[in-house]
């Protein structure tokens, strides 16, 4: 059990600014992902593409902006816990909760502050009947190590961002722990990804390094316990069999409000009811802050987020340390948060 003044759910850049503005406030928190790595929506839906609405950054990409906040909230030395998805958030004594996730790790925590965007990522499923059953042997959802694939026949489906990185990866040099052929199989013959990665892709297909097939899976053919293909309907409503090594499924992400659902706080619409003082749900303890909130004149935009966890933050410090004065103080003059922030006045 772990003891904590705070747990952060969700490691998005809402998420990771409410651990930064909870240290200002000398609140220490856990922070947990269902992902395994930290960038949320940023991460997984456009690393790659130029945002434009950061304040004093006239643009940056979702990874960059990740990178940016992580290291802003480094020095308030968070506890990180990725790939954990919380499954129960429960009261304790008085003023406490407990937080557990599916893997069972568990927290012992004054506040916790749900950050969960539009809710956790799961991977997009193939949806095969029984094709589950070779998961972690034939089919893989995430990239498998490289002695798993060396010598063996890759086909990755999806036709965006995901399996065009994949695919370019996998066809990079080749050494001896690189995969015998790679097939890349989208339902349609068009691509969606950067220009630069699908001008990158169309050379390695001219090579000879990169298969592109064009068909949706509809149906497979096994033998004893060994996936042997996949059956592809085609644009063209054709159907063709390819033989199947090993199958990687990067189709992209969905997102699931999941357990939170479950937690018997008040829901509109999949979101989250908060007050707008402190962004506190309807339970003394727990705020919501980013997309996983609303209330009267809610706009889904990071900084309204970034605002958000900020005031949470001092409405947490009040309930928290209830004889401590709530002095506003700033980052540029104060000798507290530069002390905080590991830095020289």
């Amino acid at each position: 059990m772990i003891q904590t003044d705070a747990v952060v759910i969700g490691a998005g850049p809402v998420g990771l600014f409410q651990v930064f503005q909870l240290g200002l406030q000398e609140i220490h928190a856990e922070l947990i992902d269902a992902l395994p790595h930290a960038g949320g929506q940023c991460a997984e839906l456009y690393p790659n593409k130029p945002i434009y609405d950061i304040p004093g950054i006239p643009v940056c990409s979702g990874a960059e902006l990740i990178t940016h906040l992580q290291r802003q909230m480094a020095p308030m030395r968070p506890g990180i816990h990725l790939g954990h998805t919380v499954s129960r958030v429960e009261p304790a004594e008085p003023g406490r909760f407990i937080v557990q996730t599916g893997a069972g790790m568990a927290f012992d925590t004054r506040s916790v502050f749900i950050a969960g965007g539009i809710g956790a990522f799961e991977p997009k499923r193939l949806k095969l009947d029984g094709v589950d059953a070779w998961e972690g042997r034939q089919l893989h959802y995430t990239m498998p190590a490289a002695a798993i694939m060396a010598g063996r026949d890759v086909m990755i489906i999806g036709g965006e961002d995901e399996a065009v990185e994949a695919a370019l990866e996998l066809t990079d040099e080749a050494n001896a722990d690189s995969p015998a052929s790679i097939t890349l199989v989208h339902r349609r013959d068009v691509l969606k990804a950067g220009a630069e990665q699908i001008a990158e892709i169309e050379a390695r297909i001219k090579a000879g390094r990169l298969r592109f097939v064009a068909g949706q899976p509809v149906a497979y053919t096994q033998a004893g316990e060994r996936l042997l293909a996949l059956q592809l309907l085609t644009p063209e409503s054709t159907r063709t069999e390819l033989p199947v090594d090993l199958v990687l499924v990067r189709q992209g992400l969905s997102p699931h409000l999941g357990p939170i659902a479950r937690w018997g706080l008040p829901i509109e619409r999949k979101q989250l009811v908060v007050e707008t003082v402190g962004y506190q749900t309807s339970v003394a303890g727990i705020y919501a802050v980013g997309d996983v909130n609303t209330y009267p004149g809610k706009k889904k935009l990071i900084l309204c987020g970034f605002h958000e966890a900020t005031l949470a933050a001092f409405a947490a410090a009040a309930r928290l340390f209830p004889d401590r004065p709530a002095h506003l103080q700033y980052t540029t003059t104060s000798p507290r948060l530069h002390r905080i922030l590991g830095v020289a006045g």
